[in-house]
């Protein structure tokens, strides 16, 4: 009965820094280094900096989590989301915005792959709650995924009172809300004893993860959706002025998109928990690549918001069962190393799916952009398809060679 509470502690900490982090991150960073004179390409910088953090650094952390335990690293975290926003007050270049951005992204780069980490650990001393990890992970990607929702909001409506430098303090008194949930959390997770030596360890780990399949898999998977997400994300809003949309329906739309994706989470858990992980992802990654393909024939704001329903689901469907998938297959000694990887995928994709896209966009225009990545997914989807199906032939070959067996 004991991991309910747990789950539900690492999920309450997590919405709370995430939420009070997303607030940091948009619309305030940009109108805040804009007011420190940040041209539009340093300002790019400044966004995208705490993004290059994680991803070379999550790994690191995943490895430490797995050598000293999951808490401490959660706790140091904690500390860095509510630290850091008070060290805003003090800033008065871009360049040291660029650098406090790039030390706030240490947070980020812990809890990512120490949260997910624990979360998969509840269910490795029962069979029934392993079979459930998909779902497990859909629950609590859905609150973390609320700050993706809160966050902007919030932060616009504080903007709108108090300047840009007093946000980020009410951003470092809302994150020490999660001290509680993580202090209690302290019981659960007893520090580990290393047997091995630093060198070791480090070796077996990532040894471990470079040798598990399921590991490149999901962290692949992850990074191509991300690219064309972040692709369509940055310059969906100029496509739209170019078009005549109005801006308000952009809005609109990645709310809508955000909205669904964090309802329809546990439901996606489920369903790959039921029904196998490659075909829900494929089936995910095709629904994401027509909701692109169609992106450039949305000359509607109803149009663009049933495209936003549909992009969400597909996000429904992909998330929890990749990270599943990999849970399924990792050695439970480094966990925490293997979350780190499939993190750094993830902020790959992130970084790269904007800078493809405006080169794509260079060379071509906005709609070749959304249907190249469109057909990028959708290639990723046939793939998935036929190793599931080749995998799927191989269990009942195997199966019927045991049967025969057996009779004879």
């Amino acid at each position: 009965m004991h991991r309910v509470p747990v789950l539900f502690k690492i999920t309450a900490a997590d919405f709370m820094v995430r939420t009070a982090y997303q607030m940091g991150k948009t619309p305030l960073l940009p109108i805040f280094a804009a007011g420190l004179g940040a041209n539009a390409t340093f300002l790019g910088l400044i966004v995208s900096v705490s993004t290059l953090t994680g991803m070379l650094l999550k790994p690191i952390f995943g490895l430490l989590s797995d050598r000293w335990g999951r808490w401490i690293w959660l706790l140091v975290g904690t500390l860095l989301f509510i630290g850091i926003p008070f060290l805003y007050q003090l800033i008065h270049t871009p360049e040291e915005l660029l650098f406090l951005r790039l030390v706030h992204g240490l947070a980020t780069a812990i809890y990512g792959p120490v949260t997910v980490a624990w979360v998969m650990e509840q269910g490795q001393e029962s069979v029934s709650s392993v079979d459930n990890c998909a779902e497990r992970l859909g629950w609590f990607s859905m609150a973390r995924n609320g700050g993706y929702l809160l966050g902007p909001t919030i932060a616009a409506a504080l903007l709108t009172v108090i300047e840009p430098a007093t946000v980020f303090t009410v951003i470092g008194l809302m994150s020490s809300c999660a001290l509680l949930p993580v202090l209690l959390l302290k019981k659960f997770n007893s520090p580990k004893i290393p047997s091995h030596s630093w060198r070791q360890q480090t070796a077996d780990a990532f040894r471990v993860g470079f040798k598990t399949p399921e590991l490149w898999l999901a962290g692949s998977l992850e990074c191509v959706v991300y690219l064309g997400f972040y692709a369509a994300k940055t310059f969906l809003p100029l496509y739209s002025l170019e078009s005549g949309i109005h801006i308000l329906w952009v809005g609109l739309f990645f709310s809508v998109q955000e909205l669904t994706h964090l309802l329809a989470r546990p439901f996606g858990g489920r369903l790959s928990d039921r029904k196998g992980y490659l075909p829900v992802v494929s089936c995910g990654m095709m629904l994401a690549a027509f909701s692109l393909g169609l992106l450039p024939l949305a000359n509607t704001p109803s149009f663009l918001l049933l495209l936003a329903l549909s992009f969400g689901l597909a996000q429904a469907l992909i998330f929890p069962a990749t990270l599943a998938l990999f849970a399924q297959k990792m050695d439970i000694r480094h966990t925490g190393v293997g979350a780190g990887l499939i993190g750094a995928f993830k902020n790959l994709g992130k970084i790269a799916g904007p800078i493809l896209g405006g080169w794509l966009i260079y060379w071509q225009d906005y709609s070749w952009m959304l249907w190249s990545m469109a057909a990028l997914l959708a290639v990723w989807s046939c793939g998935l398809l036929v190793r599931a199906f080749n995998k799927k032939s191989l269990i009942h070959k195997s199966e019927y060679g045991e049967a025969i067996s057996v009779h004879t």
